[in-house]
């Protein structure tokens, strides 16, 4: 069994917004410059937007049916709890794959270490639990007479 897909789109669209939002918003205030899009961007054309585009695909659409119907079957624990998990592996890969290969460093490094790590961590827990709960979440149903 998986979740609804489309439902799971939606909790990675929330889950992406949320993010996005503590990345510009909230890293500022820990002294962090945290760019996802422009970091995405270098690697089409050094465009700002595109990079910005390729992030919410890839947190709407690419790991939400990832996670629907890879791996919600084999996480551990109830919808959030594998959302959270999911979140980790994210946050795994982006600090160990893709930040080595943008600059940024092995557990980003480059651009702040441990903080710059632990602020993307937080941000990767805000994605997966709020892209599980909503996955998740009970379906409603048709009260009948």
């Amino acid at each position: 069994m998986h979740p609804n897909p489309v439902r799971a789109m939606a909790g990675g669209l929330a889950g992406t917004i949320v993010m996005t939002a503590m990345m510009y918003m909230v890293a500022p205030m820990m002294g962090l410059r945290m760019d996802i899009a422009e970091m995405l961007g270098s690697m089409l054309g050094n465009n700002w937007m595109a990079g910005m585009m390729m992030h919410f695909v890839n947190g709407t659409i690419i790991f939400p049916l990832i996670y629907t119907y890879l791996l919600y079957a084999w996480l551990p624990g109830s919808p959030t709890v594998k959302g959270t998990a999911w979140g980790v592996i994210l946050w795994v890969l982006a600090q160990v794959v893709v930040m080595p290969m943008m600059g940024g460093g092995f557990f980003s490094m480059a651009m702040g270490g441990m903080m710059a790590a632990g602020g993307s961590l937080i941000g990767h827990l805000l994605y997966g639990s709020i892209l599980g709960a909503v996955a998740g979440a009970p379906e409603a149903r048709a009260v009948t007479a």
